[in-house]
């Protein structure tokens, strides 16, 4: 008895485009939807308060779809602001830009079409909200930059992260009262926090290269810090909950975060680079909690529009 050879089929090449495109979806982390996340989260807290529940489907769409845009926009400049240190990091040496598969120019093409999109959606809400979107696109432009003269860029990264949260009210209300500040405020401190843990992964590999975080600047007081930022990050959210004449359902979600952070401490209080990188995404579940209970207080009439 023979037996005829068997050869498994050749695989076809993947077009030159297709390839193209597979590098800039790495590139704009849409393999990766933790970050947007972690943008959404704020962004909907802001429009749900400013809107006293369910905004507009409109407005809804613009600021998710806008939050995904800059958020993509945001990774790319990122690299491109680190294509000199991201190669020297383990966790990064194999990015688009950092392996050279990206060129610079591509990179800062790709991070025009974004930015200009998003752009095109803020034109169709009022004219608070288009002016505010400048200010947006400096803060997202120039944040990758500050990690090489300052130990304060997780700060920063809040300030940039949160500017949906003004933007929300500015273009639901056209205006920003105190409590769209009160939140944004919150943000910048949660979003130092999370991005401390993120900060804490690389923390040998930034001090070999020269770059600074607040994982380096709290040095052995690490988990101490961190201990602060969240405990003022609830106490902020709990403030905004007063001035927004929030209830019971809205704190029950602030209580369910603060369990989720005390989680996270007791996985990471090691510093194991993989315990401190789950600490990081385990904060997604931390904005959904406070989405939920604030969603759920204006869903069964527990919240009373104010600010």
């Amino acid at each position: 008895m023979t037996y005829e050879r068997y050869e498994s089929p050749v695989p076809a090449p993947v077009p030159a485009w297709q390839a193209r495109l597979r590098l800039y979806w790495k590139l704009v982390r849409g393999d990766r939807p933790i970050g947007w996340l972690l943008l959404l989260w704020p962004t909907w807290w802001g429009l749900w308060v400013a809107a006293g529940g369910v905004p507009s489907l409109w407005l809804l769409f613009v600021f998710s779809a806008g939050v995904w845009l800059t958020r993509s926009a945001g990774c790319v400049i990122n690299d491109y602001a680190d294509r000199w240190l991201d190669p020297h990091v383990e966790r990064t040496k194999d990015r688009p830009l950092a392996s050279g598969a990206v060129r610079g120019r591509e990179a800062l093409a790709v991070f025009a079409v974004l930015m200009l999109a998003a752009f095109a959606l803020v034109l169709t809400t009022n004219r608070l909200t288009v002016l505010m979107s400048v200010v947006g696109v400096v803060l997202a432009a120039s944040y990758p930059y500050l990690k090489r003269y300052t130990y304060l860029p997780q700060v920063y990264l809040g300030m940039a992260f949160g500017w949906g949260i003004p933007m929300a009210f500015a273009a639901v209300r056209g205006e920003v009262p105190a409590v769209a500040w009160l939140l944004y405020a919150a943000n910048i401190l949660w979003s130092t926090a999370y991005d401390t843990w993120y900060a804490m992964v690389d923390r040998e590999d930034d001090l070999k290269m020269g770059a600074k975080s607040t994982a380096i600047l709290f040095g052995e007081m690490d988990l101490v810090a961190q201990g602060v930022l969240y405990a003022l990050f609830l106490a902020a959210l709990a403030l905004a909950g007063q001035r927004a004449g929030l209830g019971v359902w809205y704190y029950a979600g602030l209580g369910v975060a603060a369990l989720l952070i005390v989680y996270q401490f007791a996985i990471a209080r090691r510093r194991e680079r993989a315990a401190c990188f789950k600490a990081f995404l385990h904060n997604h579940w931390v904005g959904l909690a406070v989405f939920a209970g604030l969603a759920l207080d204006y869903a069964l009439g527990g919240a009373a529009r104010a600010g």
